[in-house]
């Protein structure tokens, strides 16, 4: 029976997907609950995943994809799903989801996760070297500070 109740212990299997329209008011919920902003959120969500873990949203992160340059936005998990990878799943299944759209590279912006990103290959760049396209969407025009940290991954 041992085997029984470690079973019993395991957390449920977390599955990244494609964001259905039933998720965004939970997406959207961790995004405020972590001050990441909105605008932008609707008109991309078709470029949005989720991380789902026992039915509930446990995750999501999404892409604005300007020609061969995606803008990854608004990449959030949970509290309790901190440190557990699900994060890591976000980020590998949005880059793999856009090497196979044509994406070739990635810019971001961040106050918070400037020391996280690195890990899986983005490095700091000035806000002047992003594709003009990327530079005029509303994350770099308006939602996000000056302050903010640039950074960007080639995918090819």
């Amino acid at each position: 029976m041992a085997h029984a109740n470690e079973a019993a212990r395991q957390p449920a299997a977390v599955v990244v997907r494609p964001a259905r329209d039933a998720d965004r008011g939970a997406a959207e919920a961790l995004l405020r609950e972590f001050k990441l902003p909105l605008e932008g959120v609707a008109e991309h969500w078709g470029d949005f995943l989720v991380a789902e873990q026992a039915g509930a949203v446990v995750g999501v992160i999404g892409v604005e994809r300007y020609g061969d340059a995606g803008l990854l936005r608004s990449a959030v998990t949970s509290a309790r799903a901190r440190g557990t990878g699900v994060g890591r799943a976000l980020v590998e299944a949005l880059e793999a989801r856009c090497r196979a759209q044509g994406v070739r590279e990635l810019v971001l912006l961040t106050e918070t996760a400037m020391d996280w990103f690195p890990r899986f290959g983005y490095e700091r760049v000035e806000r002047a070297s992003v594709p003009a396209a990327v530079k005029g969407s509303v994350e770099f025009t308006t939602a996000c500070p000056a302050s903010a940290v640039t950074m960007r991954r080639r995918l090819v």
